[in-house]
């Protein structure tokens, strides 16, 4: 018995450095040393005569060996993770582990609200939190890297969505903007100043404005970071729009503005299968309305 969960640890230990890309952050997420990693991977190239990945200088990759063997270990952690899930849920959750994608304001309003709610309930479940954008946070819960996600709506046709709020965007001035007095932006103003532009990857719900009223914005600045953003705009470099939801408590001296055309995002909840979801998860889903 103890021979098998030491390699279901290796076959974890090299299925979570190949997902991350590095010994240090698959060793946070196992809670094991960075050396218990490095070794356990070391043990399998040992019995299994492959070189499985190729150590980098701030990283590691998958040798084409160890990209045809990773899908097994996979498996074989997945099923693993099933098995204790399914203990989990015979104990009445006793403990377990949620793993969420989410962007920023949601894990900095909605989330804290959300899980101190559920944490009173269930105290020894865990958490695993990752953030990333709409595109990455889809392609996790596919893959199963995490359990659930927050997205903006609609999303992939594969995925159960639970729709959550509808979030108003909204037009960001500097405190002295010459617009600072008007009741209702005007989206052709847009133009009219550098604008500093929420988005990663693909397009996202603000270049579709632009598209959609065939505007030509001066992009000066592109980020995925909200709070970067209102910076920019404090500083008078320019204006942007932001969701409502992050613009909640405003550490900055800036303007909100809502357009004078619509403008929001849908934001929901995705997973692959409500269904197929641990029983922490199916709880968790519970308590969404503490948001």
């Amino acid at each position: 018995m103890e021979f098998m969960e030491m390699n279901l640890q290796k076959y974890m230990a090299f299925v979570k450095t190949a997902e991350c890309g590095s010994f240090t952050k698959a060793a946070e997420l196992l809670n094991y040393s960075q050396s218990s990693i490095s070794r356990m991977i070391n043990d399998l190239e040992t019995e299994w005569h492959v070189a499985l990945l190729e150590r980098r200088t701030g990283g590691v990759r998958l040798t084409s060996d160890g990209m045809k063997l990773l899908p097994y270990a996979q498996r074989v952690a997945t099923a693993f993770e099933k098995l204790q899930t399914e203990i989990d849920e015979l104990n009445g959750l006793q403990s377990g582990l949620i793993r969420i994608g989410t962007f920023s304001s949601v894990a900095t309003h909605w989330l804290p609200n959300i899980i101190k709610a559920f944490q009173k309930d269930y105290p020894n479940i865990d958490y695993e939190l990752l953030l990333g954008d709409y595109t990455e946070i889809e392609e996790w819960i596919l893959e199963g890297r995490v359990d659930c996600g927050f997205l903006r709506l609609p999303t992939h046709p594969e995925l159960e969505t639970i729709f959550l709020e509808r979030d108003p965007l909204m037009a960001i001035l500097p405190e002295h903007h010459r617009l600072a007095s008007c009741k209702v932006f005007p989206v052709t103003a847009l133009c009219d100043d550098p604008f500093m532009l929420l988005e990663k990857g693909g397009k996202a719900e603000i270049s579709e404005i632009f598209e959609q009223y065939g505007l030509k914005p001066n992009i000066r600045f592109t980020t995925w970071d909200d709070y970067a953003i209102m910076s920019m705009v404090e500083s008078g470099l320019g204006i942007s729009i932001l969701p409502q939801l992050i613009l909640r408590r405003v550490p900055y001296k800036i303007i909100v503005k809502s357009m004078n055309v619509p403008a929001y995002r849908d934001i929901g909840l995705a997973l692959r299968s409500t269904q197929g979801a641990s029983l922490a998860v199916k709880r968790f889903i519970e308590y969404l309305s503490y948001r």
